[in-house]
């Protein structure tokens, strides 16, 4: 169901000289709709909405200056609105091999990362984490439905790693096969960035986990290749990992009242890894 028209569509439109399209199909958060500018240049509108994560996304962008993701040509945080070059032919990472999509996902990381800006507009990893601390108070110390073993190990690494933390860049931060569009400027850009900072281990787990739950075997090919060509710590890649897993099922948890079990699964198999 695609979401409705936000009410500042048309003014923004306007002040950005802007002839609107029609919206991308299986929206859910952002409202992203096709426009052509006065020139007659293709572009992207996206509006969501304004906050902390809008702000991180569009001083991403700007930080990332098409090198490895897509330009962002305007933005009024307070709107909520990104007006965003429109990638053509816009594949996602999906129509490609294992292989390919290793490679070429490796290819992208490596043209984003770069030191880390000095801005309070990135959440670090500490902070960017700290759902696991969020699911403890919920259920007053406890664990509720997560699995006790799952958290208790999640939390231990998370410290371990935090405290040990190599170089800091920063991260696309949801680095899957759905937020990386083939595109006739570069073979394959990146959209959709969270804009963290950290090192460079966290970035394989959003990747690992999509787009479907993957063997053991699968998913042991698919990290030790990635740190193979960027030159990652493997261990620490399979230690985030396990971390990513269970956050994310609580970020689940969090937005619908629901424990996912995908996620979950994920650490488990990261688990047997280490």
């Amino acid at each position: 169901m695609t979401p409705v028209a936000p009410e500042n569509l048309e003014s923004i439109a306007q002040r950005w000289h802007l002839s609107l399209g029609e919206p991308f199909g299986n929206l859910s958060y952002n409202y992203v709709l096709r426009a052509i500018r006065s020139d007659g240049t293709s572009v992207v509108l996206k509006l969501g909405k304004p906050g902390p994560e809008f702000r991180s996304e569009a001083c991403a962008l700007e930080h990332f200056a098409g090198r490895g993701a897509v330009r962002l040509i305007e933005a009024d945080i307070e709107a909520g609105a990104m007006l965003l070059e429109h990638l053509t032919p816009g594949d996602m990472l999906t129509s490609r091999s294992e292989e390919e999509s290793i490679a070429i996902a490796a290819d992208v990381m490596r043209n984003l990362w770069r030191a880390a800006p000095d801005s309070d507009a990135f959440p670090d990893l500490r902070r960017w984490t700290a759902g696991l601390g969020r699911l403890r108070e919920t259920f007053d110390g406890g664990c509720g439905p997560f699995p006790a073993h799952a958290v208790d190990r999640a939390e231990r690494l998370r410290e371990e790693l935090l405290a040990s933390e190599g170089e800091q860049v920063l991260l696309h931060g949801d680095l899957h096969h759905a937020n990386i569009l083939s595109s006739t400027r570069e073979a394959w850009l990146a959209i959709d960035p969270k804009g963290v900072v950290g090192e460079r281990e966290f970035e394989l787990p959003s990747f690992l986990v999509n787009p479907r739950q993957e063997t053991r075997e699968v998913l042991d090919h698919r990290v030790r290749a990635f740190c193979e060509i960027l030159s990652l710590d493997l261990e620490r890649a399979i230690s985030w990992s396990i971390v990513f897993g269970v956050l994310s099922s609580w970020w689940g948890y969090e937005d619908g009242g629901e424990v996912w079990e995908g996620p979950l699964e994920f650490s488990e198999q990261m688990a047997r890894l280490a």
